[in-house]
């Protein structure tokens, strides 16, 4: 049965992000909004779980998987950045970027792109995202909830307890999202490679 946890956006209630890291370290998928739109997460290197939001969102083995971490110190552990990535990476997080970056040997194999060992990471501007996270200890393998088919973020959670409330062990409800996903930036090579344009800025990564 789905669970559903209203929590505030601004002061988290601890219990409810307490009970929704241990929904996910058992192998939960959840639903939770981002400083864009909301996104489906699960516990790194799950692969049932991993299985099950490809799944949801029809994904192939190409799409790359996004690191959703605390802080740019935990993104070095499973990213390779240099000087200059780093001081891009220092002025545009926290925000609504995901960033493509080399991986190193701590990403799960299941969760790299097949032919190039690259990963999406991400440091989100929200209260929630970053109380879960602390908790946590640890990245949240993630996807933005586009539904199949649609170009854009789900943004209301009572809208994503209708349509995938029978697939997802958690919905949390923290208030309606931005309707834009991030902007994807490819930093693996400089000068950087705008992929998507979305709700982050991009006009300071245009060469």
């Amino acid at each position: 049965m789905t669970q559903f946890f209203q929590i505030h956006p601004e002061n988290p209630q601890k219990r409810l992000i307490d009970q929704a890291v241990t929904l996910i370290r058992n192998g939960g998928v959840i639903a939770y909004p981002t400083d864009s739109g909301y996104a489906l997460g699960c516990h790194l290197g799950d692969k049932k779980a991993i299985e099950k939001i490809k799944w949801l969102r029809s994904l192939d083995d190409k799409h790359n998987f996004t690191l959703v971490c605390s802080d740019l110190s935990e993104i070095g552990t499973y990213a390779k950045v240099d000087n200059a990535v780093f001081r891009l990476l220092k002025t545009h997080t926290p925000g609504a970027y995901t960033f493509i970056l080399n991986a190193t040997s701590e990403v799960p194999r299941l969760l790299l792109h097949p032919k190039r060992r690259s990963i999406g990471v991400r440091v989100p501007d929200h209260r929630i995202v970053h109380d879960l996270l602390a908790a946590l200890g640890e990245p949240l393998m993630s996807v933005t909830l586009i539904p199949v088919g649609e170009e854009l973020p789900m943004t209301d959670a009572e809208e994503i307890r209708e349509r995938f409330g029978a697939h997802l062990e958690l919905i949390v409800d923290g208030g309606a999202c931005h309707l834009e996903a991030t902007s994807v930036i490819d930093l693996r090579d400089l000068p950087p490679v705008i992929v998507r344009e979305g709700r982050g800025d991009i006009a300071p990564f245009k060469s």
